[in-house]
């Protein structure tokens, strides 16, 4: 039980930010369908931005550690934005109107791009958070200790998804949002800027991500230039078990994979994790072709 109880707690951490990151990738595909194959690397531009804050910057010593963080995760997620809304301006928006294996193979040379510059500005040497910049404590949880940061992680990642629900559901551009995911030619008819939603949804995705990508550096303490690879398509692999185009479904997906992967080296082997990972896809997919929760298409009459 207490082995059971420490990787579950471990697998909500992970989980959570496989499901921020496949946010990211959920929104985008929503609303232009397309897989923003960049997005794995504004992940590791988020951590690396960290790094840059928080290492080489050294705020949590200039400022405390509270102070510090807190200005990290707020200029991590506005940096990531703004890459992320100049990645559509670059990238995607010349592309709109053209065939959509052009903007496939954009999506993949901008991934490139992305991933030799992190690669150039930082080196390609692991690099290193800071040991102590939280408490190394435990928490309690049913009777097994728990380190604080697995906890603070989760809870952060649960409060962004809580938000962006929020968002989306209860506001009127997450209203433009889903009008434009059901169908941007109505929307248009009703007099929604779609590239207007689909700027903002490049800024959310992006943002969201850079956090994971932080989150990531604080709770494992490394990070790689190449480090979004694999991430990326762990969240991908997330947002298609939930249904791709589809942000609860997202949520769902990434944290289900979180699980699957602790669960699975705690009581299989740590050599098969990755492994399952798409064993669990396939058997998702066979039953579910569309995910645990497909995403909505628009009435033809």
């Amino acid at each position: 039980m207490n082995v059971f109880i420490q990787q579950f707690c471990n697998g909500l951490t992970t989980g959570g930010i496989y499901a921020l990151i496949a946010l990211g990738y959920t929104m985008v595909y929503g609303v232009m369908k397309l897989i923003n194959f960049a997005h794995g690397e504004l992940f590791t531009l988020g951590a690396y931005l960290g790094f840059l804050l928080l290492v080489t910057l050294g705020l949590t010593d200039a400022i405390g550690p509270a102070l510090g963080l807190a200005v990290s995760i707020l200029a991590v997620s506005l940096l990531a934005a703004a890459a992320g809304h100049l990645l559509e301006r670059v990238a995607y928006r010349p592309l709109r109107h053209s065939d959509r294996l052009a903007a496939v193979v954009s999506a993949l040379g901008a991934s490139i791009f992305l991933q030799n510059a992190i690669m150039l500005g930082w080196g390609s040497q692991y690099r290193a958070y800071p040991a102590r910049l939280l408490p190394s404590v435990s928490v309690d949880v049913f009777g097994q200790p728990v380190p604080l940061i697995r906890l603070l992680v989760f809870a952060a990642a649960v409060v962004l998804m809580l938000l962006l629900w929020l968002f989306v559901n209860r506001t009127r551009m997450g209203l433009a949002i889903r009008a434009a995911a059901i169908d941007q030619g109505a929307a248009k008819l009703m007099g929604i800027d779609v590239s207007r939603v689909i700027a903002l949804v490049f800024v959310i995705g992006p943002a969201l991500g850079g956090l994971a990508g932080l989150m990531a550096g604080l709770l494992y303490g490394q990070i790689s230039f190449s480090m979004g690879q694999l991430y990326g398509l762990k969240a991908f692999t997330a947002a298609i078990i939930g249904g791709i185009g589809n942000i609860q479904g997202a949520m769902i997906g990434g944290l289900l994979l979180g699980m699957v992967e602790s669960l699975g080296s705690a009581y299989v082997s740590g050599a098969w994790k990755d492994a399952l990972t798409f064993v669990v896809l396939i058997l998702i997919l066979v039953v579910r072709p569309t995910g645990l929760l497909p995403e909505r298409v628009a009435e033809k009459l």
